[in-house]
């Protein structure tokens, strides 16, 4: 026993040592790797709601308040102070730039609603990580038009500095979540249909809130969910993060608060990414799940309302195949529905994508005692860009084929994770934007072409696709979804 306990101690310490050398390794690089920060990267804004704050009397127009007083920090600390060489049109935070959002008549960045005098139904939308409420602005046009009363919160940490994110945590934006509904349903009243549209972490969001209506009845409960590249797992390399940035604390090493510092070019979305949202999304993942399995083992995840969720085959962002595994595979058979945009099967770039993005879609359809419909947007057949939509019910093994009026753009290989809420005519991230806006930076314009480590934001982000060709097909499903009685 001496003599085991000898070896085991000796390999404990080998692995913290290996461990150290690791996070001390990927400090260092991150020294050399990540560029300077700027003032948008270090101010936290002390005007941001947390979770302690969100008590049952605090109210939307608390919120709102709280709100104005962090653009007005970043206005008089950030936009106020650019330098010479910060003044750049593509710099989000100069507002002469055409990224500006703060030259729009309306900034989309902060939490907006949109009320009905006699509302059909309500919706709450909730945006995804580094994101803001803009992202939300096309589902809740369409869904306003139709007499729905709609509200998309800013969570906390977003749409103002990319610094904000350092700071934030997954139970303030959950607690947000919490707020909107309560809101809503004091606007609208107990009998009008109330959904949420949730978009990556914020599908998470509305999947929690959803499970936390289920073991506490007095929180007002959602009649639908609809969840847009829903962020069920995530790599497991997220959690990691935690060592690295807990180095962040030494000026020396300050560069290890984030994993990516780039350009803010984008004026509805941070391109930095912290360390620290990336525990969080680590951390608000495992909660989830446990919760799930809890309310599974007990049968309570019967009472979960129905889930219409739209996801793309490959994901760079979220685990596609999670979203089957872990959530749909735990449901009840309530009338749920999973619609996956599969990869364009005449691109002819399969030798290039990975064998399992490839037989993901086999995996997802070869799953037995399926108790949601699953519906496939994919090629008409390998020969063409047309796209059908093939549908089966749960608990059958039949196949209907649907004939729509989509097709593939013929230079396009797949959706990304950033596409889906964005319609062709986005006037930032559409492939055919509007003048909706006004004078606004054209994103889904952009395809670079040219000498490789020129650019000071990588080809793959500029080259990411950035709205949805197929957005009229998930737009029509939300709006029946949402609207139903």
């Amino acid at each position: 026993m001496r003599f085991v306990s000898k070896w085991l101690f000796r390999l404990v310490v080998l692995v913290a040592i290996v461990a150290l050398a690791i996070v001390i390794g990927a400090a260092v690089n991150a020294r050399s790797r990540i560029p300077d920060l700027k003032p948008w990267h270090q101010l936290v804004p002390s005007g941001e709601v947390h979770a302690s704050d969100v008590g049952p009397t605090f109210t939307l127009d608390d919120y709102l308040a709280r709100e104005q007083r962090v653009f007005d920090e970043v206005r008089t600390r950030i936009e106020n102070q650019l330098t010479p060489e910060e003044r750049l049109y593509a710099n989000r935070y100069d507002r002469q730039g055409l990224a500006s959002p703060s030259r729009l008549g309306r900034d989309w960045n902060r939490t907006f609603e949109m009320a009905a005098a006699a509302p059909v139904c309500a919706a709450l939308l909730v945006h995804g990580l580094t994101d803001s409420p803009y992202s939300m602005r096309a589902i809740a046009e369409r869904l306003h038009a139709d007499g729905c009363h709609v509200l998309a919160p800013r969570m906390p940490g977003h749409g103002a500095v990319p610094g904000g994110l350092t700071d934030a945590s997954w139970q303030d934006w959950d607690a947000v979540v919490h707020l909107g509904i309560r809101h809503l349903r004091a606007r609208v009243g107990p009998e009008v249909p109330l959904t949420i549209v949730g978009y990556s972490n914020g599908g998470a969001l509305a999947v929690k809130y959803a499970l936390d209506a289920i073991e506490d009845p007095v929180l007002p409960r959602a009649d639908r969910l609809v969840l847009i590249s829903p962020m069920i797992g995530v790599s497991p390399l997220a959690g990691m993060a935690r060592l690295v940035g807990a180095l962040g604390v030494v000026p020396y090493f300050e560069k290890t608060k984030w994993l990516d510092v780039l350009p803010e070019y984008n004026p509805f979305k941070f391109n930095s990414f912290p360390t620290h949202a990336a525990v969080q999304t680590a951390v608000f993942t495992r909660t989830l799940q446990r919760q799930i399995d809890r309310l599974a083992a007990d049968g309570r995840i019967a009472r979960m309302p129905p889930a219409l969720t739209f996801q793309s085959l490959v994901d760079a962002t979220v685990d596609a195949y999670a979203v089957v595994t872990r959530f749909y595979a735990r449901l009840p058979r309530n009338g749920s529905e999973l619609v996956v945009f599969d990869i364009n099967r005449l691109a002819r770039l399969d030798a290039f994508m990975r064998p399992s993005d490839r037989e993901l879609l086999n995996r997802l359809m070869q799953r037995s005692e399926r108790n949601f419909r699953l519906t496939v947007m994919t090629n008409l057949d390998h020969a063409s860009l047309t796209v059908v939509a093939r549908s089966g019910d749960p608990g059958s093994p039949d196949v209907t084929e649907t004939e729509t009026d989509l097709a593939w753009p013929s230079d396009t290989f797949s959706l990304s994770h950033i596409a889906l809420p964005f319609p062709p005519n986005d006037p930032v991230y559409g492939r055919s934007p509007d003048e909706s806006l006004g004078p606004i930076v054209r994103l889904g314009l952009l395809s670079p072409r040219g000498e490789r480590a020129v650019l000071v934001a990588p080809m793959d982000v500029l080259m990411r696709v950035s709205s949805n060709p197929f957005f009229s097909y998930l737009e029509e499903k939300t709006r029946t979804w949402v609207e139903r009685r």
